[in-house]
This record gives C-alpha cells, sequence and structure tokens, in this order.
C-alpha cells in the first residue's frame, strides 16, 4: 500500500519527503483531514505514467501485440546469437 502523508506534515518536512521519493523511485499520497487529495511522484515515475498515456506509445503497444501475434518477432539468439 502506498504511504500517505498529511498536508501538515508535508508542508513541514518537503525536503525529506521530495528525497524519499526519489531515492525509493516511489509515490507518496497527500491527504487532507483523511482524504487523498494529490500525490508527490518521483519524476522517473511521472514520465513512465505519462508516455503511458501518449496515443502513439499506446499505438505502438498495440502494433507490437498485433506483430506478436502474427509471428512478426525476433528470438533472443537471433538478435544476441552467442554473446
Amino acid at each position: 500500500m502506498p504511504k500517505a502523508v498529511e498536508t501538515t506534515k508535508l508542508r513541514n518536512n518537503l525536503a525529506s519527503a521530495i528525497s524519499e521519493v526519489n531515492k525509493k523511485k516511489d509515490f507518496l499520497i497527500v491527504t487532507k483531514n483523511g482524504e487523498p487529495v494529490a500525490g508527490l511522484v518521483n519524476l522517473d515515475l511521472l514520465e513512465d505514467i505519462e508516455a503511458a498515456n501518449s496515443k502513439a506509445f499506446l499505438d505502438s503497444i498495440k502494433e507490437a501485440r498485433e506483430q506478436m501475434k502474427k509471428g512478426e518477432f525476433y528470438t533472443h539468439e537471433e538478435v544476441f546469437g552467442d554473446i
């Protein structure tokens, strides 16, 4: 389960919260009066989320899945040989 932090505690400890998120490459749920209101996210994770929501990225995954179904792919040995 993701770690949650109250807004007041986050405000008072923002630098350490950012450090923790960056070190663990994770995120924190920010709560106000016990209700989730926002998230503090590691930049790499945010970029992954943005990429996953990109139409071009989603289209490339769809195309790759179709190629897999048709058998249009290379095996590990074909790509890397006897390395």
